[in-house]
C-alpha cells in the first residue's frame, strides 16, 4: 500500500506546488490559503508615504495625508430608494412626534437623491499603479488600482 492512500487530489496537488517535504499537510494547505487572501484581498486602504488612507475618510483627511490629486471628475448622481416610513425611523426613541409633526407610519414611497462624486486620480509614477479615489458626498467609497502610472 503506497504511503499516498488518503490524500485527496487537492492535497497531492498542494503538496508538489509546495515542494516542500519537511512542512506537513495542515501547514501547507494554511500557507496556500494565506497567500491566497494576501493575493486576492481587494484594496481597502492607500499608502501615502508611511501614512494610510482608508474608505470612509474625508477628502481634507486625503489631502492631507496624499496631497492633491492629478485630476478631480465630478458630476451628480440621482439615485432612487424606496422609502418605507415607519415610527422607529422618525422617532427611534420610542417618543410621541411633536405637535405639527407628520406621520407616515406604515406608507411606502420613491424619493430619489443627489449624489455628488468625485472621482481623484493620483499618479505616484513609473514604479506605482495609478490610484482612482471616488468619493460620495464627501466621504471616500472605493480605491481601484489602475495601470502603472507615468
Amino acid at each position: 500500500m503506497s504511503s499516498s492512500a488518503g490524500i485527496s487530489a487537492f492535497d497531492k496537488t498542494v503538496m508538489g506546488f509546495l515542494g516542500y517535504k519537511g512542512i506537513s499537510m495542515k501547514q501547507s494547505k494554511f500557507l496556500l490559503m494565506l497567500l491566497s487572501l494576501l493575493f486576492s484581498y481587494p484594496v481597502f486602504a492607500l499608502r501615502c508615504g508611511n501614512l494610510l488612507v482608508d474608505l470612509g475618510n474625508y477628502k481634507q483627511i486625503v489631502i492631507n495625508k496624499c496631497g492633491d490629486p492629478e485630476s478631480i471628475d465630478t458630476h451628480i448622481e440621482r439615485r432612487g430608494l424606496n422609502n418605507s416610513a415607519g415610527l422607529s425611523q422618525y422617532y427611534g426613541n420610542g417618543s410621541f412626534p411633536s405637535s405639527g409633526a407628520a406621520i407616515n407610519y406604515g406608507q411606502q414611497g420613491y424619493i430619489e437623491i443627489d449624489v455628488v462624486v468625485e472621482e481623484w486620480l493620483y499618479n505616484f509614477g513609473h514604479n506605482r499603479f495609478q490610484q482612482l479615489l471616488r468619493f460620495e458626498n464627501g466621504k471616500l467609497v472605493e480605491i481601484r488600482e489602475l495601470g502603472y502610472g507615468h
